[in-house]
């Protein structure tokens, strides 16, 4: 809805709040239940102490609507409304000049879903597309991310998509095409998997030179228990004709990217062996909800172990072939890129890097002596963590305890409770081990690309 400012004057001989009557009255009418009643959201308010002055933000259908609640306010003072725009919307249209964008119905208004991520405490990378990341110290907590401070990594605008009116297409080398509606979907047996999903560009600002893309941090990661239908037992419905071998997602989303003049769908693949071997999900539920929209509703591919560019949002179309997938995601990106011995090289980006992280203490935060707990999470793709070490200021490395089951697709808790008996800096590193024998490394292979950046990480907090 429209986004108005509200500025009421009165003089200080009509001032509502003198008389207690007359200024229970003015709370119960600015309430939020009757500006509701009213067709008026309001956001928040303030009076400017002697100034005799009130000002709020409020939203609602257009001005008219706003002005007939207003009514009251007016009878004792003047009353000025003026339209607005939230901070996001702002951004995405180019500045205060610049128009509003112009959203079509098939896309989610990106100011609205960027204000979401906002203020569910997402730091925000870019508004069109929108991708913004967890905070580290945001990671500690339960099993799972609640939904809103879920990272969000998107290459085009977000599809607003009717899941009424869905359906999934299942085509190509196949015995029996298909297309399901979201019911029956969910009339297939149902299957919940915690997985974690990590961006491959996680920590690409923290390579040296500078790399090209989003510059995340370390919170492109997030871990949500997904339910859905096994992948598989739909491509079996569908019955696999001789020489199938490759499967392409196509997901909803597009968009113009550099070098292509048409609009480029986002697409991946996977090969038959490759998916029997994830175990992956037609996910409609993530952490007991339907799926947001920014989070792919009504149906998304979650590919457990893998990089999240696998797990393909608002998926339409799965198609049947006997050669790999050659779309722009699959061949132009998501590669790495190195130089060895004068030689370039490359390899896919596939199963996620082993990693931990430390989540506790904060960056720069100030701990007292005597005993305290470090804690963090750690994840990897080829298996599950069998070891987190940690290391204070340079020194040994000391086993920490890992805490909870141990699932290979979902990150793993760990701490380390120790004392801390001196007082001034003080620098904690974590490096993880997987049960495939991977462990951290202390610099992570630079690449053009800037993927899978897993170098040990580091935070330097005070003792006090």
């Amino acid at each position: 809805m429209p986004l108005f400012i509200v500025h009421h004057r009165h003089s200080p001989e009509s001032c509502l709040a003198r008389d207690p009557a007359t200024g229970v009255m003015l709370l119960n009418h600015l309430s939020r239940p009757n500006a509701a009643r009213h067709g008026v959201l309001i956001k928040g308010e303030a009076v400017v102490q002697s100034s005799h002055s009130l000002f709020f933000i409020a939203e609602a259908a257009d001005e008219t609507v706003l002005q007939a609640f207003l009514a009251p306010l007016r009878q004792a003072g003047e009353v000025e409304v003026t339209a607005a725009m939230t901070c996001a919307a702002m951004v995405s249209s180019g500045g205060c000049d610049g128009r509003p964008v112009n959203v079509s119905a098939e896309a989610l208004n990106p100011a609205d879903a960027c204000q979401d991520a906002i203020e569910a405490g997402l730091l925000i990378h870019s508004v069109n597309p929108l991708n913004g990341e967890t905070s580290v110290p945001d990671l500690a907590g339960g099993a799972v991310m609640p939904n809103g401070r879920f990272y969000l990594r998107n290459h085009f605008d977000i599809p607003n998509l009717d899941g009424n009116n869905y359906r999934l297409s299942i085509g190509g080398l196949v015995e029996r095409p298909l297309s399901l509606c979201m019911r029956e979907l969910h009339n297939l047996q149902a299957e919940s998997h915690v997985v974690t999903l990590e961006c491959a560009g996680n920590g690409r600002s923290l390579f040296d030179p500078v790399v090209p893309g989003e510059a995340w941090g370390l919170g492109a990661v997030s871990t949500a228990e997904w339910t859905g239908v096994r992948l598989m037992e739909v491509i079996e419905r569908a019955g696999l004709r001789p020489g199938a071998k490759e499967l392409t997602f196509r997901g909803a989303d597009s968009g113009v990217v550099e070098g292509h003049g048409a609009p480029v769908r986002f697409e991946r693949g996977l090969s038959l062996n490759q998916i029997s071997e994830t175990d992956a999900l037609l996910a409609y539920e993530m952490n007991g909800e339907p799926l947001s929209p920014p989070h792919g509703y009504p149906l998304r591919l979650i590919v457990p172990g893998w990089y999240a560019v696998a797990s393909v949002k608002w998926l339409t179309e799965i198609i049947v072939t006997d050669k790999p997938c050659q779309a722009y995601y699959q061949v132009e990106k998501y590669w790495y890129h190195w130089v060895h011995n004068g030689h370039d090289e490359r390899a896919p980006v596939k199963l996620m890097n082993v990693r931990a992280l430390v989540s506790s203490p904060d960056e720069r935060e100030n701990l007292p002596r005597g005993e305290t707990a470090i804690r963090g999470v750690a994840w990897s793709g080829a298996g599950s963590i069998s070891r987190v070490e940690v290391s204070l200021n340079d020194g040994p490395w000391r086993e920490a305890r890992l805490v909870g089951a141990r699932r290979r697709a979902a990150w793993q808790w760990w701490e380390l409770i120790t004392r801390l008996e001196e007082t001034g800096p003080l620098t904690v590193r974590a490096r993880a081990t997987d049960t495939a024998g991977r462990t951290q490394p202390e610099h992570a292979a630079w690449n053009r690309l800037g993927y899978g950046n897993n170098s040990i990480h580091s935070v330097t907090a005070q003792v006090i």
